[in-house]
């Protein structure tokens, strides 16, 4: 397996890295735009406030929305990692994290220099909350049709009953399923999926009015506050800041 190494590029929207691994642990980052991780275990999704850990040995690929520009810093995994080494999970990138992170990456630092950024990193990373905006992957072929047939169609109030049908289950099968499996009830699993999304057209520069609408949303206010409670902040924001990146 190769070496995860430690970079910054910048990506146009739509760009696709394919499925690959390393032989170290990878803390994956965007200062600009928005990043898909997918991996066996599920997706996830961060902008500029988030991080992606990917464990060495982690099958992933990645897909940019907005432009981009992508960080990437490697962790030998011999050394104690910062971060959990069984599964990828999202972390929150506060200002002093995203500086030293941009900062690591540049391509001219000295050696010396990105040891001493390297070892405040770590110390960050130990402290930064886990913040996870994801999409698990379905293990039960029912599961797995449910959660397909209601991401394809998020304009429409699919309730569990129909999904159940559409998926061959009983209701009270799938909702057990739901919870068995992504630890969380349809609904909330739902609301994962559309917030997801959201970021994602966001990115791409569609109005906020118009990703509520494709996401499945009653009302703007109302993906206005559940966007806010998910990810921190008002999609106007987020917009706005990924226009001005």
């Amino acid at each position: 397996m190769p070496v995860a190494p430690t970079k910054a590029t910048e990506h146009g929207s739509g760009f696709h890295i394919d499925r690959h691994r390393h032989d170290q642990h990878q803390l994956v980052y965007v200062s600009r735009g928005v990043i898909a991780v997918q991996t066996e275990a599920g997706g996830w999704v961060a902008a500029a406030d988030r991080a992606v850990w990917i464990p060495a040995g982690c099958w992933h690929e990645h897909r940019f929305h907005g432009a981009s520009v992508f960080h990437t810093v490697g962790f030998a995994d011999e050394d104690d990692p910062p971060l959990p080494a069984g599964a990828p999970t999202v972390v929150a990138v506060g200002p002093l994290l995203r500086e030293l992170l941009v900062a690591c990456t540049d391509a001219d630092l000295p050696a010396d220099e990105e040891t001493r950024l390297r070892a405040v990193i770590r110390d960050r990373l130990h402290r930064a909350p886990q913040e996870p905006v994801a999409l698990p992957t379905a293990r039960d072929g029912r599961l797995a049709a449910a959660c397909a047939a209601a991401a394809d169609r998020l304009d429409e109030p699919r309730t569990l009953a129909s999904l159940a049908r559409e998926a061959g289950a009983s209701e009270r099968t799938l909702a057990r399923l739901f919870r068995a499996e992504f630890g969380m009830t349809y609904p909330q699993w739902r609301t994962n999926v559309r917030v997801y999304r959201a970021m994602i057209l966001l990115a791409g520069g569609l109005p906020v009015t118009a990703v509520a609408h494709r996401c499945g949303f009653a009302t703007p206010s109302s993906f206005v506050d559940t966007f806010r409670r998910a990810t921190g902040q008002t999609p106007g924001v987020y917009a706005a800041r990924e226009r001005a990146g």
